[in-house]
């Protein structure tokens, strides 16, 4: 399926754009999308990131498409006042980390000082905050982005909070960033009875419509929520789903809710928090559980009923073709390794 971009064709009137962690997960998809409306695009970058090679690759990439890099940090008031001031910036979008979310408080004080950004995204991409309750060490992470929240709402800054639920790949949940690795080939982790459903959505359809609401007059001081029916799955329909892919069944093994409550509990950061939030999801059924016709929610559909998300269907499609790429041997090799997947190194802290 052939997803269309919003390219604006007028440059006169959209706003300037100013991405904070655009080199992380999410922040890269919201950049890139915000450089596909021809928006002026700026990306916060840290003072030394070319020190970090993968940073100053994902920066460089950027750059080549348009983006304008611009050095500072979000907890100094003073350089984010100047930046805000200096470039004009219309439209604050933060996709910072945990490690980072209070951070925010300070970027909101300089917004609020300078007084001319239009709107503010506070870093949400993920679950409705005020509404999901997981254990610890997750619920601490949420507790933080609920006082962002309540901040943002006291200062007067126009903000809109994108909660698009889960990211569309396989829930591994022992993993920070599991849509960058590809579904078991070996078995499968079942949570629970397999029957609690989510919403997934691809990266690029996350960035795309982040960026349809960053001017809306509808999604002012709104919850956009990202709940597309032909992406609504359970575990066992995921797994069903790859094994369609791949050609061949794979042995299914329970992960209790006991499991995953014990992996939360070893509070190794972050491993134990994508448990707590795995626990949320599947077991709990936190995107589920609540409907989204409050006062202060929109539903994404509603709003733009002729756009279309990227189906897992095609996102599994995605992951067979780089599952050949890897398996086909180079000329003259001999293949010699048997594909597995392996988990994407995580520095981690256990308390």
């Amino acid at each position: 399926m052939t997803v269309s971009t919003c390219v604006s064709t007028d440059k006169i009137n959209i706003g300037r754009v100013l991405i904070v962690g655009a080199t992380g997960f999410i922040g890269h998809f919201v950049a890139e999308a915000s450089l596909q409306t021809g928006r002026p695009t700026y990306v916060l970058v840290r003072p030394g990131y070319t020190n970090n090679p993968s940073k100053a690759s994902a920066v460089k990439a950027l750059q080549d498409k348009g983006a304008i890099s611009v050095h500072g940090l979000i907890n100094d008031k003073e350089s984010m006042e100047k930046i805000l001031k200096e470039h004009e910036i219309d439209i604050v979008i933060s996709a910072v980390g945990g490690a980072n979310i209070l951070d925010q408080l300070i970027l909101l004080e300089a917004i609020k000082k300078v007084g001319t950004v239009k709107r503010f995204l506070p870093s949400e991409f993920g679950h409705d905050v005020d509404r999901a309750e997981p254990v610890e060490p997750g619920l601490t992470m949420y507790k933080e982005k609920q006082k962002v929240r309540r901040m943002v709402e006291e200062s007067g800054v126009p903000y809109t909070y994108i909660c698009c639920n889960s990211i569309a790949s396989w829930p591994y949940f022992d993993n920070t960033h599991p849509s960058e690795v590809l579904p078991p080939l070996d078995q499968f982790q079942i949570y629970g009875d397999g029957t609690v459903k989510a919403y997934f959505v691809a990266g690029t359809d996350i960035g795309r419509l982040t960026m349809k609401t960053v001017d809306d007059v509808r999604t002012i001081n709104k919850n956009v929520h990202f709940r597309p029916l032909c992406n609504l799955y359970n575990i066992n329909e995921l797994a069903s789903l790859w094994e369609q892919k791949i050609g061949r069944t794979l042995p299914r093994v329970t992960i209790t809710e006991d499991d995953l409550l014990a992996a939360a509990a070893e509070n190794c950061i972050p491993e134990s928090i994508v448990a707590s939030f795995t626990h949320d999801i599947f077991i709990k059924g936190c995107q589920i559980n609540f409907s989204v016709d409050g006062p202060n929610d929109v539903e994404l559909g509603s709003l733009y009923p002729e756009e279309t998300f990227r189906t897992l269907d095609e996102c599994f499609n995605d992951f067979l073709v780089k599952l050949q790429t890897e398996d086909k041997p180079a000329a003259n090799e001999v293949p010699t390794k048997t594909h597995v997947v392996e988990p994407i190194p995580i520095a981690a802290t256990c308390a």
